[in-house]
C-alpha cells in the first residue's frame, strides 16, 4: 500500500460569518487601561479556550466545562470525544494523567471549574505526545497559586435509568510550603441494562435472537499524589492510583428462532472482578531561567481481571441436535508493565524550543483461558481442548522523539519532529502455536501556522501514528451470545498505521473550520463472519453415531462469529464547522458544531485467523467483503442560559444528532439525544439536575448486507434516558495550588488494558 501524499491546497467555500468584534472579546479595566481578552482562539498546533474569561465557568465542575468546550462532546455523560477523532487522551498541565478512564472521569467531575485557567484542544498531537492512531489530546491547564492551606470537594449523586444508580466521591488537597498532597476517593453501584435484537442469514436461512443483559456493578477507587519541591529548580513526586470493580451475576438471556420456529433459549451467567494498581515516581529539574527542564519517570502497572461464566442452552422441544447443552468458561487476564522515560525541553532566548525524549515499555500479559463442556454421559463437565488456551504475550517498545518548534515571525510559526519506535513482541498459545513480531516505525510530524491578521488564522498539520492492538483484543477467548453466535478475539491482529492531515481555519476567535484527511493501512475492526461447520453427530454420551454402512453421520451447523482482525484500508475526509459565542451580555452562551464526513473502507476477510483444523471436521466460511463509500453528518448544539442577574441559576439545553453512516459491519442508523439540565449555586453548594436523552433515541441499530445477499443486523438498546440529581459541596481555600500533575511512563499502555 502506498503512503498518501500531503494535501497541497484546500479551498474553503460557503463558510462566511459576520459578527461584531466586541462580542468575541472580553474587556477588563485596570487603572484606566482597557485590556481585551480572547475567550477562544487558535494558537500554533492547538485551540485554546480561556475558561477564566468564559461566562459558563462558574459553579460547575471540570467535566461539565469540557462538554461546553468547542469541538468536545459527551453523549453519555461518561466519556469525552473530540469530533472526528478515535479517542481522547487527557493531559493536565502538559502531563498525561496517571489514572484509568473511570477514575479520570470521576476526578474531572469533582474538580471545581474555578480551578481551571484554560483548556487546550489538540486535534493532531505532536511527536512529544504519547498517543496512538487518530487520537486527539485535551490539555487542562490549572490556575496557579502558592497559598498554603487546604480545600476539598464532597459530592453525592443519584441516577435513575432502568435501575437506580447511586454514587459518592470526595477529594482533599493540602499545601504547606514546599509540600503538597492530593487525594480522591469514589464509590458507587450501578446496574446496566441492555436489550438486544440480532438477526443473520441469507435467502434460505434466517436466525433471530432477542433478549437482554443485566450487569450489576460495584466500584470503588482512589488516588494519592504527593509532590515535594526540593528547591526552586527541583521537584520530586509520587503517585498511586487504584480501581476495583465487581460485577457478579451478570445475566445475558437470549431466545433464538430459526426460520420462524422457536429453537432454544441461552442464558449466560457471569461473575467478574477487575483490579488495577499503578505507581509512578517523577523527578523534574529546571535547567535555566528560560523554561528548559528535564523530566524523568519510573512506573509500574498491574492489571488483573478474573471472569467466570456458565452458559446454558435450553431446547423448546425434544429433537435431535436440539438438546440441553452447557459449558463453563474461565477467562483471567493479568498484565504487568514496567516503564521509564526521560524528556528534555530546551528553550532558547529567541523563543524557540527543542523537545526530545526516550521511553521504554516492558509488558507481559498472562491469559489462561479454560473452557469445560457438559456431557450427559458423565453428568459433569469435561475440558474442551479446542477452546482452552493459555496465551502468553510479551512486548518491548523503545521510543525516541525529537521536535523543533520555531516562531519565524509575528505571523508565522511551525513545528517539525519525528518519533521512532522499535517494537519487539512474542505471543504463544502454550502447546499449540505462537508468533514473533518485530517492527520499526518512523513517525514524522509537521505543523505550520499562519496568523493572517487579527481575525484570521490558518494551520496545516501532518502526523503519522501506530495503533497497536489492545491487550484484551489479543487474548484468544470468546464471549457468547449463543453457542453459535459469539465474539472471538484474535492474537494475530497486526498493528495499523495511521496518516493524519488537517487544515484548521479560525475567524474572529469565534468561528472555526477543520478539514481533515486520514488514511489507515492494515485497518482492523470486529467483522461478522458467517459459515458452516460439518462434523460427526454424537449421541448424548458423546459417542459418534454411525449409519448402516458404518460411516459417521455428519451434521452441519451454521455459525456467526464476530472476529477482530485486519481487513484492508480506510480513508476518511471530514469537515467540521463550528462556533463558540456569547450573546446578550453573556446571558446566552452557544457552542455549536457540524461534522461532515466521507468515508471509504475497502477490504476482504476470507478466512478466520483464529480457526485451527480439527480432524474429521470441515469448516466453510463465507468471505466478508468491505466496500464502503459513504457520506454522513453529525452535529451538536450546546446552549447555556443564565436565568438570574446574580448568576446563580443556569439552564442547559443540549442536542446531539448523528445521521445514518456506513461502517465496516453495516449501516449505523440515526442517533440523537436531547439533554436538559438546571443548575443552582448556593454559596459553596451546587445542585445540578439533569435529564439525558429525553426521548430515548440514542441507541445503536446496524444493518449489514453482503454482495451475495447474506445479512447481519444488530439492535442494541441501552435505555439511554437518565434522570440525575447531584449535590456538590466545596470547602476550604479554593485558590489553593494543586499538586504537580505528573506524566506516567506507562501511560502509553494504559489505554490498551
Amino acid at each position: 500500500m502506498k503512503t498518501p501524499t500531503l494535501l497541497a491546497a484546500l479551498f474553503f467555500t460557503g463558510f462566511v460569518f459576520a459578527q461584531q468584534k466586541s462580542d468575541t472579546l472580553k474587556t477588563k479595566n485596570i487603572e484606566g487601561i482597557t485590556l481585551k481578552k480572547q475567550v477562544f482562539k487558535k494558537q500554533s498546533d492547538r485551540f485554546i479556550y480561556d475558561v477564566a474569561s468564559s461566562p459558563i465557568a462558574k459553579g460547575t465542575n471540570t467535566f461539565n466545562l469540557l462538554k461546553q468546550t468547542p469541538m468536545i462532546s459527551s453523549i453519555d455523560g461518561k466519556t469525552l470525544k473530540i469530533m472526528g477523532k478515535s479517542e481522547v487522551v487527557i493531559y493536565i498541565n502538559n502531563k498525561k494523567s496517571n489514572m484509568d478512564a473511570e477514575a479520570l472521569i470521576e476526578m474531572l467531575k469533582n474538580t471545581p471549574s474555578e480551578d481551571i485557567q484554560k483548556i487546550e484542544v489538540i486535534t493532531v498531537p505532536g511527536s512529544e505526545f504519547q498517543v496512538e492512531s487518530n487520537d486527539g489530546v485535551i490539555n487542562i491547564v490549572m490556575k496557579k497559586s502558592r497559598n498554603n492551606g487546604y480545600n476539598g470537594t464532597v459530592k453525592m449523586q443519584n441516577e435513575q435509568a432502568y435501575y437506580n444508580n447511586p454514587s459518592a466521591s470526595a477529594s482533599f488537597n493540602l499545601r504547606k510550603d514546599k509540600f503538597a498532597v492530593s487525594t480522591n476517593f469514589s464509590t458507587g453501584s450501578w446496574t446496566d441494562r441492555e436489550k438486544y435484537r440480532l438477526s443473520n442469514g441469507n435467502s434460505t436461512f434466517k436466525n433471530e435472537s432477542f433478549g437482554f443483559n443485566d450487569d450489576p456493578n460495584k466500584n470503588f477507587g482512589g488516588s494519592v499524589n504527593v509532590d515535594y519541591e526540593i528547591n526552586k529548580k527541583q521537584s520530586l513526586g509520587f503517585t498511586y492510583n487504584m480501581r476495583y470493580n465487581k460485577s457478579f451475576n451478570s445475566i445475558l438471556d437470549i431466545t433464538n428462532i430459526q426460520n420462524g420456529v422457536l429453537k432454544n433459549r441461552t442464558v449466560n451467567d457471569e461473575d467478574a472482578q477487575t483490579r488495577n494498581h499503578s505507581f509512578n515516581l517523577n523527578y523534574e529539574i529546571k535547567t535555566d531561567s528560560l523554561g528548559s527542564k528535564l523530566t524523568s519517570n519510573i512506573s509500574y502497572l498491574w492489571f488483573n481481571r478474573d471472569k467466570y461464566s456458565i452458559n446454558e442452552t435450553f431446547p423448546f422441544y425434544d429433537a435431535d441436535n436440539n438438546k440441553y447443552g452447557a459449558f463453563k468458561q474461565w477467562v483471567p487476564q493479568i498484565i504487568n508493565n514496567y516503564a521509564a522515560n526521560i524528556d528534555y525541553v530546551k528553550k532558547t532566548a529567541k523563543g524557540n524550543s527543542w523537545l526530545m525524549g526516550i521511553s521504554y515499555n516492558n509488558t507481559k500479559t498472562d491469559n489462561d483461558t479454560r473452557q469445560d463442556v457438559y456431557t450427559k454421559a458423565s453428568n459433569s463437565f469435561v475440558n474442551d481442548f479446542d477452546q482452552t488456551n493459555h496465551f502468553i504475550y510479551k512486548e518491548n517498545i523503545l521510543g525516541l522523539y525529537l521536535t523543533y518548534e520555531r516562531k519565524l515571525s509575528e505571523k508565522i510559526s511551525g513545528k517539525i519532529g519525528t518519533r521512532y519506535e522499535m517494537t519487539r513482541s512474542t505471543g504463544e498459545i502454550l502447546g499449540k502455536t505462537g508468533f514473533d513480531r518485530n517492527y520499526n516505525n518512523l513517525l514524522p510530524y509537521l505543523n505550520f501556522n499562519y496568523a493572517i491578521n487579527a481575525d484570521n488564522n490558518i494551520t496545516y498539520t501532518f502526523s503519522s501514528r501506530i495503533r497497536r492492538p489492545r491487550f484484551w483484543e489479543l487474548n484468544p477467548s470468546r464471549t457468547y451470545f449463543t453457542p453459535d453466535n459469539y465474539t472471538q478475539n484474535n492474537p494475530f491482529v497486526l498493528a495499523s498505521k495511521y496518516y493524519n492531515q488537517e487544515i484548521n481555519y479560525m475567524f474572529k476567535n469565534a468561528f472555526y473550520a477543520n478539514l481533515s484527511f486520514n488514511y489507515v493501512e492494515d485497518a482492523s475492526n470486529q467483522v461478522p463472519l458467517q459459515g458452516t461447520v460439518t462434523k460427526p453427530q454424537k449421541d448424548e454420551n458423546g459417542k459418534i453415531i454411525l449409519d448402516n454402512s458404518g460411516d459417521p453421520i455428519m451434521v452441519t451447523t451454521k455459525f456467526l462469529r464476530y472476529i477482530r482482525t485486519n481487513y484492508g484500508n480506510n480513508k476518511q475526509l471530514g469537515l467540521t464547522l463550528g462556533m463558540n459565542k456569547s450573546w446578550f451580555k453573556d446571558i446566552w452562551t452557544t457552542n455549536y458544531s457540524v461534522n461532515l464526513a466521507y468515508a471509504m473502507y475497502s477490504g476482504t476477510v476470507s478466512e478466520d485467523p483464529t480457526s485451527r483444523p480439527v480432524p474429521g471436521q470441515t469448516e466453510v466460511l463465507t468471505p466478508y467483503v468491505i466496500d464502503v463509500k459513504n457520506f454522513n453528518i453529525s452535529a451538536q448544539f450546546n446552549n447555556t442560559i443564565r436565568l438570574s442577574s446574580k448568576k446563580d441559576w443556569f439552564l442547559g439545553v443540549n442536542y446531539f444528532y448523528g445521521g445514518k453512516s456506513q461502517i465496516e459491519i453495516g449501516e449505523l442508523g440515526t442517533r440523537q439525544s436531547l439533554d436538559l439540565n438546571v443548575k443552582k449555586i448556593i454559596n459553596n453548594w451546587t445542585v445540578l439536575v439533569e435529564v439525558y436523552d429525553v426521548f430515548n433515541q440514542n441507541f445503536s441499530k446496524i444493518k449489514g448486507v453482503q454482495p451475495d445477499g447474506s445479512f447481519n443486523n444488530v439492535t442494541n438498546f441501552e435505555y439511554p434516558r437518565i434522570f440525575s440529581v447531584g449535590v456538590t459541596y466545596n470547602f476550604g481555600n479554593q485558590k489553593l495550588k494543586k499538586t504537580r500533575e505528573m506524566k506516567s511512563a506507562n501511560d502509553a499502555v494504559k489505554s490498551r488494558t
